[in-house]
């Protein structure tokens, strides 16, 4: 589709001769805010929609800014450097789309490059429906089952198991017959990579029971399934959509996939169209299509809760005090839920519904991130888009739920019939020590006898030449180093990685990061994205300074090379070289395992193991993890069963 150049402002030959060098920010109305850099001394100009990247926030004049050209985000103190049009907080990020500027005869116009609102290509008026034509079905979390006249059409399905390794895991229990309804469903569509949004323990479930079925995602720049082949599960009919076209499934049924105007190499969403009728679901996007969506749409869907990242649970030093998080979480919650309910007020679907947020960090270790990431009420979200937009209907979904498309659209209030007989809705076991083992069995894996495993590893990553230091020290479940743990520095300021010793004594950067042995160790081996360890909770974090470097987390968590490192060669040239060996770290104890879980009872006996050269113990290594993992469980859900 082509481009269309669209003069979005035009000052008089007076007015642009009172703009003056620098900042000015000119209000035509509440939803026409623009920027204008004037170069001092000239007549250049750069400009662009006062509207922040990041959550749409508007910018104001910098006061701590001596230069005159920073402009601060009013939502979340995002910085933008109107006279190169870049982001300089978060460093090194983003880019500003810039509007066309024109002089002629001294009017200065902007025009803004926009290309044709790809539902408008093809649109088709709404045809009648009958009730139960179109049935929408909340499964958990981000999984939705529509079924439109018997097409069967799922979402997002995270089903089973945990996701980030073992930092999420399901607040609700998905209707027991999931396995079957999932393996006949027609199509399913994937909007990204996140682990609670592309599940491999719910997809191996899934193609032992049909591996055929059509599967959709986005045409982002890092695949969706670009670690399909590391995870072992066979699936024949993976389908990549480029963006912003219909797919036509059948006469009345179709679809586009559409990027996120803030993460475009990796988060999606989907707008379903059916007899005319729309469905948006923009799942994770934090500005779904650049912000350009449709409105009136029949129901909308989208993430609410927040609390979706390791920040700032798992910082601490500094400002990092229990009462500034605390202070920092609430704000920053209510700050989400007023920016939905303005995304929903725009949209101004007939239907809404929050999902895309019902995770818990239940596992017993995990109990202060639990405590501390305090997350948005999805009732709280549909009372507030009620006071503001009270002709919007709302949905507080529950597993089994069937929601009724012809009866929104009839304006029946019996629209929503819930699971008879009536479902569990909140989980009380997730099956810890199934996937806790699996995860730590690769501590014990034969590449960390070697260290030279670091400068292989982070050579392999292919980051360098940032003025950083990290220092890395693997832990156990509570954050405590292990003994015979690793424990390194890496320097990135180079053209390739170096390893100091000690922390180094020219002027840096420094983050240093405690990892859960098992997590960490899981990364390196299989060459995951970093996400398991920050998004799961599994690490603890302090930096000098108190700086996020965009570029080392963006390349950690979606640059990295999908193929993991060759750890075969590695191991070859190691023993080809007679290269001097560690131990393996080897556990003596339980408490070694488990990292003095607080769950578990006073007094709960700690037998050492018998360990013949620390090497004939290992084949105890699940059934020991299953027994202490399944005790904590026990205690953990017996003392906050109730809270849930």
């Amino acid at each position: 589709m082509d481009q269309q150049e669209v003069q979005v402002l035009a000052l008089s030959a007076e007015e642009t001769k009172n703009l003056k060098d620098g900042i000015n920010l000119i209000v035509v109305s509440e939803n026409e805010k623009y920027v204008i850099f004037k170069e001092p001394g000239t007549d250049e100009y750069k400009a662009c929609l006062n509207k922040c990247k990041h959550q749409g926030g508007t910018f104001i004049a910098d006061i701590e800014d001596e230069s005159k050209c920073v402009l601060k985000c009013t939502k979340h103190g995002w910085k933008l450097d109107a006279k190169s049009m870049r982001y300089i907080n978060p460093p090194d990020s983003f880019r500003q789309e810039q509007l066309v500027t024109e002089i002629e005869n001294g009017v200065l116009t902007l025009n803004e490059l926009r290309p044709p609102q790809p539902w408008e290509h093809d649109a088709r008026e709404k045809q009648p429906l009958v009730d139960g034509e179109v049935k929408v079905t909340y499964f958990t979390h981000a999984c939705m089952e529509f079924n439109f006249n018997g097409t069967i059409f799922f979402t997002d399905p995270w089903l089973t198991g945990p996701a980030f390794s073992r930092g999420w895991w399901l607040m609700h229990e998905p209707p027991s017959d999931w396995p079957e309804r999932l393996a006949k469903a027609d199509l399913i569509y994937i909007s990204h990579c996140h682990s609670d949004h592309l599940s491999y323990p719910t997809l191996k479930i899934l193609a032992e029971r049909n591996p055929d079925i059509p599967i959709y995602v986005g045409d982002t720049s890092m695949p969706v399934f670009c670690k399909l082949e590391q995870s072992g599960v066979k699936l024949n009919n993976i389908n990549v959509l480029k963006f912003g076209t219909w797919f036509k499934v059948n006469s009345d049924l179709r679809f586009m996939i559409m990027m996120d105007g803030v993460h475009p190499d990796m988060d999606t969403c989907i707008l379903i169209d059916y007899k005319g009728h729309l469905i948006l679901n923009t799942v994770d996007c934090t500005n779904p299509n650049g912000g350009r969506l449709p409105q009136g749409v029949d129901i909308m869907l989208s993430d609410f809760a927040g609390g979706a990242s390791g920040f700032p649970m798992t910082f601490h030093g500094g400002k990092y005090t229990e009462e500034w998080k605390a202070q920092f979480i609430k704000r920053e919650r209510n700050k989400l839920l007023y920016y939905k309910t303005q995304v929903v007020r725009d949209v101004s679907p007939l239907l809404y519904c929050p999902f895309a947020g019902y995770f818990v960090e239940a596992h017993p270790s995990d109990h202060y991130v639990r405590d501390t990431n305090t997350k948005n009420d999805p009732a709280t979200l549909n009372s507030l888009i009620a006071k503001y937009s009270p002709d919007i209907k709302t949905w507080t979904p529950k597993p089994g739920a069937v929601l009724d498309l012809q009866k929104v659209i009839s304006g029946d209030s019996d629209y929503v019939t819930e699971a008879s007989p009536p479902l569990k809705v909140f989980k009380d076991k997730w099956n810890f020590d199934e996937y806790l083992t699996k995860t730590n069995e690769v501590v014990f894996d034969e590449i960390f006898a070697y260290p030279e495993w670091i400068p292989f590893y982070y050579k392999w990553t292919k980051f360098c030449n940032y003025n950083l230091v990290i220092r890395m020290i693997e832990t156990d479940d509570q954050f405590e180093p292990i003994k015979g743990g690793y424990d390194f520095y890496v320097d990135f300021s180079g053209p390739e990685p170096t390893f100091p010793t000690e922390r180094p004594g020219k002027e840096h950067n420094y983050l240093e990061m405690k990892n859960r042995i098992g997590v960490h160790r899981e990364t390196v081996k299989k060459g995951l994205f970093w996400d398991d360890l920050y998004i799961g909770f599994n690490n603890r974090i302090s930096r000098e300074p108190d700086t996020f470097h965009y570029q080392f987390w963006n390349h950690m968590q979606i640059l990295l090379k999908v193929s993991p490192p060759d750890w075969n060669t590695f191991l070859q040239e190691m023993k080809a070289k007679n290269a001097p060996r560690r131990e393996v770290w080897a556990p003596n104890s339980i408490d070694d395992i488990a990292g003095n879980i607080k769950a578990i009872p006073n007094g709960f006996p700690v037998t050492p193991l018998p360990s013949q050269n620390g090497t004939s113990w290992k084949k105890y290594m699940p059934v020991i993890i299953s027994f202490v993992v399944g005790v904590a469980a026990v205690v953990y859900m017996w003392r906050s069963k109730a809270s849930l």
